[in-house]
């Protein structure tokens, strides 16, 4: 019996320990907090139409980009893919029944939707005008509800701290007979490196929202400068945690294209081990990296040379992966689909973005695009992008999967049109506002900024189009999409041994996988004992 038809009642999943429904929840959840996060964007946009005043006043644009920014980042990206295809596929896919702790995988899920609430009604019901960043000391003295959203993003945290740790248990004590290290799918790898980061990462973030909840409302002058504080030692306990963030969000979109390439190239990976040990590189050197958010904030040419060097570190293992799954097309069979399509668009913002990460990686080049529109445009290209073109890559390659049924084909792939079209009309203009000194978070603009303001905002409008006949796709089909045989990709990856929708405890019986997760030379019957 499906995990969906076992007991249908509202009580049996809001009180589940079954990874895949909890995985449901989650996704759920984020694509409300995506809902949320594309209208106080398309607020934004809307109001930087015009020159001055357009639809909100200037306070209430500050707090917009934060209520943009803080959802978008912290209540969907950093844990679209891991909480959602993570949660549901993580165990499947090393062959286990359940997670290493059924119970605290709930526990993390409902502690995310206390966070979120507490987060969200702080910054709609007081209004929060600081940016996501939360820079000090304008964060201790300001007026707004800076205290209850970050305790709201505290208490998200300890979800996401949760979550990891129950992933690093799973992969070390649950694989099934057959699954040693070098045979895990790559998903799996993405979402162990992705949970390393959590783990380490994420108290570092908690204690310095802390300090600044503290300080505003103690008013101990910890980071004020007028009264004996360091504002430069918040912004490194920030990046600290917020650059490896980076690598929270895009790891597991990486994990996402490694496993849709070879399914629809019908090859090997070009080099399994590379797409590993690059995973594991970024990990690493993402903890290294914070300092080039930094170069105009004091630190001496050594420091800004260092960690220039060391951001551009990143880039090699992002070339490794890049170059790897370029080659796995070579020779290959390959299937042109929708999940494929988001996968080709994932690697154009992917590789643009990375290439004006590296600029800003150049200390003589921040220099004159910091805060500018143009960091807006590269974060946006390679982050945001990359996010969501490998949540909506999983979405589709796994929805069949998760919930038995298949999408059309066909307004699939109008939607990734819609979703390229729109996307780099928004961000393309803002790099060209960047480059020609249009400061980033500003209410007014010179008039010779406007005609790519517009442009950015038609943009933007194509892109929502493209997100809501998405989810009117995904909505048809679950209404009355056709029924999906156990494996529509015809994939070797061993989440697609079991049925679709997988019955309870994943598989009937306990399974012993004879073959690599990626033996596209082998017959499809040998896949599996």
């Amino acid at each position: 019996m499906s995990y969906l038809t076992v007991d249908k009642t509202v009580r049996s999943w809001l009180l589940t320990t079954d990874h895949k429904r909890i995985g449901i929840l989650y996704l759920g959840a984020v694509l409300t907090m995506m809902a949320l996060g594309g209208l106080f964007a398309m607020l934004i946009r809307i109001e930087h139409l015009t020159p001055g005043p357009t639809i909100v006043s200037a306070y209430t644009y500050n707090r917009l980009f934060t209520l943009h920014g803080i959802t978008m980042v912290w209540l969907f990206m950093i844990p679209s893919i891991p909480t959602t295809f993570g949660n549901f596929l993580l165990p499947v896919m090393i062959g286990a029944k359940e997670v290493a702790f059924p119970r605290l995988n709930l526990a993390s899920f409902w502690i995310y939707v206390a966070g979120a609430l507490v987060t969200l009604g702080a910054m709609l019901a007081g209004g929060v005008d600081t940016g996501w960043t939360f820079y000090t000391p304008y964060s201790a003295s300001s007026p707004s509800a800076v205290v209850p959203t970050v305790i709201g993003i505290f208490i998200v945290g300890w979800s996401t701290i949760i979550t990891g740790i129950n992933f690093i248990v799973t992969v070390h004590t649950m694989r099934a007979r057959g699954v040693t290290w070098m045979r895990m799918p790559l998903f799996v790898w993405a979402i162990y490196g992705t949970s390393i980061i959590q783990v380490l990462a994420t108290p570092v973030l908690g204690m310095s929202l802390l300090l600044v909840g503290v300080d505003h409302y103690l008013q101990w002058g910890l980071f004020d400068p007028a009264r004996g504080g360091d504002p430069v030692l918040y912004q490194h306990l920030f990046w600290f945690y917020s650059h490896p963030a980076v690598y929270i969000m895009i790891l597991p979109a990486m994990g996402v294209i490694s496993e849709v390439i070879p399914t629809f190239a019908h090859k090997n990976p070009y080099s399994y081990r590379a797409i590993v040990y690059s995973t594991l590189g970024i990990a690493f050197v993402g903890f290294l990296t914070w300092g080039h958010h930094m170069f105009v904030a004091g630190m001496s040419r050594f420091d800004a040379g260092a960690f220039g060097i060391l951001s551009m570190m990143v880039a090699i293992f992002s070339a490794v992966k890049v170059f790897t799954w370029s080659l796995s097309f070579k020779q290959g069979a390959i299937v042109l689909k929708t999940p494929l399509l988001y996968a080709f668009l994932f690697l154009f913002l992917f590789i643009f973005g990375g290439m004006t990460g590296v600029a800003v990686a150049t200390m003589s080049l921040d220099v004159h695009w910091h805060d500018t529109y143009f960091v807006v445009a590269h974060f946006h290209f390679i982050m945001v992008g990359g996010t969501l073109t490998g949540f909506l890559a999983g979405l589709h390659y796994w929805f069949p999967k998760m919930f038995g049924r298949m999408y059309d084909e066909t307004i699939g792939v109008i939607s990734v049109i819609l979703v390229f079209v729109g996307f780099v009309g928004t961000f393309l203009p803002q790099f060209l506002l960047g480059n020609a000194g249009m400061p980033r978070r500003y209410y007014d603009y010179a008039p010779r900024f406007q005609p790519l303001h517009v442009a950015s905002t038609i943009g933007a409008l194509v892109l929502a189009s493209g997100l809501v006949l998405t989810l009117y796709n995904f909505v048809r089909a679950l209404r009355r999409g056709e029924h999906a045989p156990d494996n529509p990709w015809q994939s070797r990856s061993y989440e697609w041994l079991t049925a679709s929708p997988p019955p309870k405890e994943n598989f009937t019986k306990s399974p012993s996988f004879s073959l690599d997760p990626y033996a596209y030379d082998q017959p499809l019957e040998n896949a599996h004992a």
